[in-house]
């Protein structure tokens, strides 16, 4: 099934289509949620709720050409996983002047896997995590990110910039390792 036959089949309530939407989906939903949550059953909690919410909410959803459900839909993954942190209160915002992490140079990933990156990343503390995801994956602004998550715009930048030293930091020593083997 095409993206579009998927949408207008669970518009209509096709049980089929539902589950074509599901096979084709499941995969980068459960990726989504895995850069936000560290926990594998809060993911499947949340990718359970989201399927939920498509369902119920595709009539709201307008259909723009290939991809535009998957945009959709891993949106829904990426604003219920910040949901199911702030429920679970465990968003925590580190302060920028009680850690010091040094100035990394940009690591070189080419050598580095995609899944040992995204293991890295949800490793990261929860504010750092989220900022990132939100920032790198989701495209949003410092000021957006500030509005979701309660927060400073200006926080929103420190996190995210220690993110990325912490993250860096992550690379050259896993490089350091792979090394020494």
């Amino acid at each position: 099934m095409t993206e579009l036959q998927i949408v207008n089949g669970v518009k209509n309530g096709n049980r089929k289509a539902m589950r074509a939407m599901y096979d084709l989906l499941a995969g980068s939903a459960m990726a989504t949620a895995r850069r936000y949550l560290d926990d594998t059953d809060n993911c499947r909690d949340v990718l359970q709720e989201c399927f939920l919410k498509a369902f119920t909410r595709i009539g709201d959803f307008d259909y723009r050409g290939d991809g535009s459900l998957r945009g959709w839909m891993m949106k829904i993954v990426a604003n219920e996983s910040i949901n199911q942190l702030k429920r679970q209160s465990r968003i925590t915002f580190i302060n920028t002047d009680d850690v010091e992490l040094p100035d990394e140079e940009p690591p070189d990933v080419s050598h580095v896997s995609p899944e040992v990156i995204i293991r890295m990343i949800a490793s990261l503390p929860t504010g750092y995590r989220v900022v990132f995801n939100q920032f790198v994956f989701e495209h949003k602004s410092h000021k957006e990110i500030a509005q979701a998550l309660g927060i400073k715009e200006n926080s929103s930048a420190s996190q995210l910039l220690r993110a990325k030293r912490l993250l860096a930091k992550m690379i050259h020593q896993y490089q350091q390792e792979q090394d020494d083997r």
